[in-house]
């Protein structure tokens, strides 16, 4: 993809969202159900849409919410629901939206004290929490599209292991919520929203203090406050900005947090690489702000709007990419939590950097390979079997200190956090640390490229076997692996990744644009992955 000409800019003032009209068209365009595009569908990490093309608007909101509420019945899941909300302008009216359809189903509905914003590893958090208490299990929904542009909106539900829900749910959940939708929502229950506020089964909870308290299970957040450190938290106008401050009263960090108020139409943020204002915090051209600061912080960070994702800059290298970070963070975990068993493993995407599997096998490690998406390491981290659960998206989450479960989301803000206290504990940043780890295990080269796809190629991609492989080498290399299921877990990885010994690329056709996309690594140079990607590109051909 050619780099625009805004990418790494300002957003000029042209282009940012009008948040009156997302709103108006939020509750006055009617989706056509005969359109799968204004139709409900989970991805990965729920539905997502935009009011401005009907794919995001009250109906919406009202069928997916009564859905929730009729799975939850099916399930036999009767306790708390947990619900949060990010700093999108469209999650604001649907959480009113779905305040009044759980009020009217009876749900025990918890929502943030005075509306406010919630991450989404804290409603996590708070679901195993509770559920750890024992009684009828809780469960969540989270209202945010994740670091998608400012004029989406999006919708996930988290059941009682407090993760991202498989898709045996979410197909449950998704096909009853259209049911609805094209009966005109008659199976809707509604409380008007005055009286669904002031209903007894509503209760406004104080989501911040128990969260920001049991940081200190999970960091070493005394090493943190005791080293001084100078440290940039971008809140990047996002969920997580109460928490910053709440974390640096309460631990009495030296922290300066800026981005901290709420702007729907986030016109602080610079361009992606696209020229589409993004909130995604492991992209180099979004992130140009805070990376202009490196040398002003010890260590700066900042983290998408529901604070799942997190991005690391450092004096030393500036933003982290998600995989080298990823790596040092397993590096220094294993080695600096004595009281985590010895024969816990990692949890890895079949996407990410092969240096986590060199990391891993130094430290006498297992590896567990899993097809994209957080779920697949849901089971681990709860059973206490993998003490990490990392995605080359710059998401991860990891055990609190004792080996128990923190969080079975992506948990941004101990990931940067896990930041400061590499820098505290070991006197060098994270970049540094990388930097050591290449000189040990070599200096890999990673990259993604999207290519064009229409529907059917995207289908022969999705259905592939090993046998469809002719070749035996790559690059150079025999090739060693030719894989459609993931090692880790048997599952479906919905694409193909062929490994040789100094590089590797795996094929994934898009669930929702017109694309494929192509991930590649090679630890020999750039021309090697060049080679391996043209390769790639090669092989596509031949089977389209």
């Amino acid at each position: 993809m050619r780099l625009h000409p805004y990418a790494g800019k300002l957003a000029p003032k042209s282009m940012l969202v009008n948040v009156p009209e997302l709103i108006s068209d939020y509750y006055t365009k009617i989706p056509d159900t005969q359109d799968r595009a204004q139709c409900i569908s989970f991805g990965t990490s729920g539905h997502r849409g935009s009011s401005l093309h009907k794919s995001f608007n009250e109906m919406h909101i009202f069928a997916v919410t009564q859905a929730v509420c009729d799975y939850r019945k099916q399930a036999g899941i009767g306790g708390k629901l947990f619900m949060g909300m990010d700093t999108h302008a469209l999650s604001y009216p649907a959480q009113l939206t779905a305040i009044e359809v759980l009020a009217a189903n009876g749900v025990d509905l918890y929502i943030a004290e005075e509306f406010g914003y919630t991450p989404t590893p804290v409603i996590s958090h708070a679901i195993l929490t509770h559920n750890a208490k024992g009684g009828p299990l809780c469960d969540g929904i989270v209202i945010t599209p994740s670091h998608n542009p400012p004029a989406y909106g999006g919708f996930k539900y988290n059941p009682p292991h407090g993760g991202p829900a498989d898709t045996d749910v979410t197909d449950w959940i998704e096909a009853r919520a259209n049911e609805i939708l094209e009966n005109d929502l008659h199976d809707v229950k509604r409380t008007p929203l005055e009286e669904a506020l002031n209903a007894k089964n509503v209760t406004q909870y104080d989501y911040v203090t128990p969260y920001v308290d049991d940081l200190e299970n999970v960091i070493d957040m005394d090493a943190i406050a005791a080293s001084g450190i100078l440290i940039g938290a971008d809140a990047m106008g996002g969920s997580g900005m109460a928490y910053y401050a709440a974390i640096k009263a309460r631990y009495g960090l030296n922290m300066e947090i800026f981005h901290d108020t709420l702007d729907a139409t986030f016109s602080f943020m610079h361009c992606d690489k696209d020229g589409k204002i993004r909130m995604d915090c492991s992209s180099p051209y979004a992130m140009a702000g805070l990376i202009a600061l490196k040398e002003k912080y010890d260590i700066a960070f900042g983290n998408d709007t529901d604070f799942d994702r997190h991005g690391i800059v450092t004096q030393s290298v500036g933003l982290m990419n998600p995989n080298h970070y990823l790596s040092v963070a397993i590096s220094y975990l294993a080695q600096n939590r004595p009281e985590w068993k010895s024969d816990l493993g990692i949890g890895k995407t079949l996407v990410s950097s092969s240096m986590i599997d060199r990391v891993a096998n130094d430290l006498d490690k297992k590896v567990i390979e899993v097809p994209v998406g957080f779920k697949w390491f849901v089971d681990g981290l709860t059973t206490g079997t993998l003490f990490f659960g990392g995605e080359e998206s710059a998401g991860a989450s990891f055990l609190r200190k004792n080996g128990s479960v923190w969080s079975t989301d992506k948990d941004g803000i101990i990931m940067t956090l896990l930041a400061a206290e590499i820098l505290a504990v070991t006197g060098k940043d994270p970049g540094v640390h990388y930097q050591e780890l290449t000189q040990k295990f070599g200096a890999p080269i990673y990259a993604r490229i999207d290519a064009p796809a229409d529907a059917r190629q995207r289908s022969i991609l999705k259905k592939l076997s090993p046998d469809d492989v002719k070749e035996k080498v790559l690059a150079g290399e025999p090739i060693e692996a030719i894989l459609t299921n993931a090692p880790g877990n048997g599952a479906a990885i919905g694409g193909l990744k062929v490994v040789a010994k100094n590089g590797w690329f795996a094929l994934r056709p898009s669930g929702t644009e017109p694309i494929y996309k192509i991930y590649a690594e090679s630890f020999i140079d750039e021309a090697h992955l060049k080679q391996i990607q043209q390769e790639a590109q090669a092989m596509v051909s031949k089977l389209f």
